[in-house]
């Protein structure tokens, strides 16, 4: 392994190629990010941050060993089993990874649709206020564990076949996986923070979840969406919702004045009197 190793140290493509696999990885991990951090936020403070890190350490140890079982992982695209219907629409020649992306992207669409439901309906459930605490803090710690796991999982297939296209040196995937879940462990806290603190953010986090589980069921089902229009989208839906946030920051911050100063002239004009 180390000899395979020292060769691509001073290959300039080789550092190429890890620079691109990096920064591909981490825009690919941003999805997941939002979902672990959607996730993780419905769980107690005190569980939060710990299932994050497991979850995202086995997410680690999981690539690596899809990486390092690279060859059954591109033997996933041969077709296992085709309709006959062929069309310019799309193709229904399925292979294991296009039947992964499908299941991943409906579960994408059913997990943000019932949480979407969730934060609209806030009628509290009886069965859940009658079952004991520690026991629903347990089992949704595991849940949330095992959504984690299984999501990535659709992710982890999916990036690494498009690391494959990139280059062929197994190690240079690794070093550029192992970087990119460095990042997501350090941005994962902040992230989620950030999302718990703003409720609105909450709601268009599961949109872009939403966008995403279709596009995974439509790759599955061979219509292929770019992914530089998808993250524009991203971009482009998070950067309205920044300026919506600083407006409304700047009218609490309006507001707050408009009553300090009204409460200053009520002071002034009680003490008047006394004057």
């Amino acid at each position: 392994m180390l000899d395979s190793i020292i060769p691509l140290l001073s290959d300039p493509a080789a550092w190429a190629a890890l620079i691109t696999l990096v920064v591909m990885e981490v825009v690919l991990g941003i999805d997941n990010l939002i979902f672990i951090s959607i996730l993780s936020n419905k769980l107690p403070p005190e569980h939060r941050q710990r299932t994050r890190r497991i979850g995202i350490g086995l997410a680690l140890i999981m690539r690596l060993a899809l990486l390092a079982a690279i060859g059954w992982i591109v033997g996933l695209t041969a077709p296992v089993f085709d309709l006959g219907l062929h069309g310019e629409t799309f193709d229904t020649a399925f292979s294991w990874r296009d039947l992964i992306l499908i299941a991943g992207g409906l579960f994408l669409v059913w997990k943000a649709t019932k949480e979407i439901h969730h934060a609209v309906d806030t009628t509290p459930s009886n069965d859940m206020l009658e079952k004991d605490k520690k026991d629903v803090v347990i089992n949704n710690v595991g849940a949330a564990i095992v959504q984690i796991i299984l999501l990535d999982l659709v992710f982890s297939v999916d990036s690494i076949l498009t690391a494959v296209g990139m280059t062929d040196h197994v190690p240079i995937m690794m070093v550029a996986v192992i970087i990119a879940v460095a990042v997501m462990l350090l941005a994962s806290d902040p992230l989620a923070d950030f999302i718990d603190k703003n409720p609105t953010v909450v709601m268009l986090a599961l949109g872009f979840l939403l966008m995403i589980g279709m596009v995974l069921i439509a790759d599955g089902f061979g219509v292929h969406v770019p992914k530089g229009y998808i993250y524009a989208a991203m971009a482009f839906s998070a950067l309205v919702e920044g300026l919506n946030m600083w407006a409304r920051a700047a009218q609490i911050r309006k507001n707050q004045a408009e009553e300090a100063a009204q409460a200053a002239l009520n002071r002034a004009e009680t003490a008047e009197p006394g004057v």
